[in-house]
Formats: C-alpha cells, structure tokens, sequence
C-alpha cells in the first residue's frame, strides 16, 4: 500500500471516529482527554519556573498521558483555590499560615508540606542607577513602611548624598508570598507596607517596571532577576550581594527563605501525582540549579520523599513565617518532625 492510500484511509477511518462521536454527542476533545490525567497547580510565582521546568520534564517522560497545569496566583491566592479543593498542589514561597491552616481544616483538606529550595529574595535597581548598590535593611524600611506612604517620595530622602530624582517603587501583590515575608524581614511585620506602588503578582510585570525607569527599586526572586541581569542590577543587602554563596552560607541574611509545593491529601492518592511529586523530587537538584535558585542537599530531598510516602500531613512551622531560617536549620527542624 502506498503513502497516498495509507493517507486516504487513515481520513475515512478519523471520518468514521468523527461520525461516531457526533452521534454520540461527544466530541474528539473529550474522547481525548478522558485518557489524559491533569494534575492542576497554583500558586506563588517565585516557585512558578521551577515547578514549571519540573513540569515540562515530568510531561514529557509521560509521553502525553498526563497533563500538568502552572498557574500563578501567588502564595495566598494559590493557598486560597488549594484551600477549596480546586487545586492538587500548591506553590508557596512562605510557609502555610494558621488562617489557611483553619481555611484547609474546613473544607476536610490536608497536606504535606514539601520544602524544593532556596531564593535570594532580590532587591533590584535600573542599570542607569549608580548611587544605591547598597542599601541597609534601616534604608530598605524607611523606604517601604507605612509611614513612608506620600512621604519618602525621593532618592534624596533615603540617604544624604543621593540625587534629587522621584523614587519609583515596584513590589509583590498582596497575595503574593514575597509581599508576606519581604515586609515581616524588612519592615517586622507581615503585609505591612506603604501602599503608593506598583504592586504585582506577576514578577515579570515588576521586572519590566524597573527596566524601564531609571529611578526604579523593586523586589522579587532570584531567578526573575538572574533571567534579566541584561535588564536590571541587583541590590547588596547590608553589603551583602544575593547569590548562591550568601544563601548557603547563611550571610544573605534575612532575605534568605526556602520556597515550597504543598500536596493535598485526595491528590497524593492519585498514581499521577505520586508520580509528578517523586520526578520533581529525584529531579529538583538539576532543575532548581537552572532557574538559578539554590538546591537542597541530597539529604533534604531524600527526606521530603520519605515524608510524602507516609504522608506525613501539616506544617513544622506552626502557621508563621520563617524570617532568616538558614538551611542547616530548616534540615535540622524538618527531620525533627
């Protein structure tokens, strides 16, 4: 048989499916989709390119049987879909808060808390800018507290010396994870922050933001900053430079925090997202290394899978942020629990 008549008869039979299902009244689509599994994801943005590159890879092993969905609400919008079942696994780049722990609590969901890595949350400049390399945590607060809010309008203000230009600010979203510890690290408590800026769950909106103004500070992970380097100029903290030395060694400090995905209980019976979770395990010190956050140790990975497969439910952060928890610590408290 030739290539022409193979052609001709692969049509008559897709023509004879295509009959079938409209007379059925159901379309090729859903015949489709019934032997494809979905596993849906939501949540922080910071975690989005890891859990992203972890999804790409784990589809295609897969071969198209399963399907994963990333979406990017941030930490809290992502806890909030999680909360009412509408999602299998949340991305958070904070721990679980006590009010999403009782929102979960109602709605009968449980989960497993599963640390991936670490981010240099990053304080970013426009290249244009040559005055503030540096800037103090007091520095960082005079600019972002609420107090600063019509006041603090001008570079000039946050340290003598500086030029006379309007400080343009950009920052995470309310329901962003990074707007939560950023604020309790820098200003000492959570969500507390000056409201005149341009807020946004999305950090790729932030990073245009600054690249486009020369008098611009934002803030956002690492990994959105070391994708625009060509863009931006990151920020030493207390003269201390993000990177993945500083995170290690515990000096960039308090902007240092782990990043994490939280499995619910109905999603980790299912044999896909057992799968998915084991592939982004065995894989998250590959992964994690190309979106430029810091990996775990081996060791930190081996125990999250041995937490997972005995489903090892809640938090070991009791509901509150973790400012400053370096990962010798954060090994040490997870494998106390």
């Amino acid at each position: 048989m030739n290539k022409v008549n193979i052609k001709l008869n692969s049509l008559k039979a897709l023509g004879v499916i295509s009959l079938m299902t409209a007379t059925l009244g159901v379309s090729m689509s859903a015949v489709q989709s019934q032997s494809v599994s979905t596993i849906k994801i939501d949540g922080s943005s910071t975690v989005f390119p890891v859990t992203e590159a972890v999804a790409e890879e784990f589809q295609k092993s897969q071969r198209g049987k399963v399907r994963v969905t990333v979406g990017v609400s941030g930490t809290g919008g992502g806890f909030k879909k999680f909360c009412r079942g509408e999602t299998d696994i949340s991305n958070a780049s904070r721990p679980i808060l006590q009010k999403e722990i009782d929102e979960c609590k109602k709605a009968g969901i449980r989960y497993i808390e599963i640390p991936v890595a670490y981010d240099a949350l990053t304080v970013v400049i426009n290249p244009g800018n040559t005055w503030a390399k540096n800037l103090t945590v007091a520095e960082l607060k005079k600019i972002w507290e609420p107090g600063a809010q019509g006041k603090i309008n001008n570079w000039n203000q946050v340290r003598a010396g500086f030029p006379n230009a309007p400080l343009k600010l950009f920052g995470a979203g309310t329901n962003s994870g990074t707007f939560d510890y950023f604020t309790e690290a820098i200003v000492g408590k959570s969500k507390s922050s000056r409201g005149d800026f341009t807020a946004s769950e999305d950090d790729n909106v932030l990073v245009q933001g600054v690249a486009r103004d020369k008098n611009a500070l934002g803030y956002f992970g690492f990994a959105y900053y070391s994708e625009n380097k060509d863009k931006l100029k990151s920020v030493s903290v207390n003269g201390v430079a993000p990177s993945e030395t500083t995170v290690k060694n515990g000096t960039y400090n308090p902007l240092s925090r782990p990043i994490f995905i939280y499995v619910s209980n109905k999603a980790a019976d299912k044999p896909e997202v057992k799968q998915f979770v084991q592939f982004y395990l065995r894989n998250a010190s590959k992964l994690v290394k190309e979106v430029k956050y810091v990996a775990l140790p081996g060791s930190a990975y081996t125990t999250a899978q041995s937490h997972f497969n005995k489903k090892r439910f809640g938090s070991i952060f009791g509901g509150k942020e973790a400012v400053g928890l370096k990962i010798d610590e954060l090994i040490r408290r997870d494998a106390k629990e």
